[in-house]
């Protein structure tokens, strides 16, 4: 499972996959609301985790009147495991070289 290129845009990706639960899983939109990026943006990268094995997706079953079904996306076990350990190396790198602050 090779890693993906840490842009800024995906690091909000994987912070708003690994925030979601079972009970509540991220779908499209609200990974572009939670993560502050544009569906043009937000869905290659989907595209890409899911092509490494790191993302699951699933439409919604049940229809809800006035739209269209949802499409949830949840990390895989490996995918949140390597999503956890890249973003930790990444605070750890970071804080080594100086810069204070989350993962941005």
């Amino acid at each position: 499972m090779s890693t993906p290129r840490l842009t800024k845009p995906t690091i909000a990706v994987l912070e708003v996959l690994l925030a979601s639960t079972d009970d509540s899983p991220a779908w499209g939109l609200s990974i572009c609301r939670d993560a502050d990026l544009g569906s043009g943006t937000v869905y290659p990268i989907l595209d890409r985790l899911a092509e490494r094995g790191w993302v699951t997706s699933w439409k919604e079953a049940e229809p809800h009147p006035g739209r269209p079904p949802r499409r949830y996306y949840q990390l895989t076990g490996e995918g949140r495991a390597s999503a956890n350990a890249v973003l930790e190396a990444r605070r750890k790198r970071r804080a080594r070289l100086g810069f204070a602050g989350g993962v941005a």
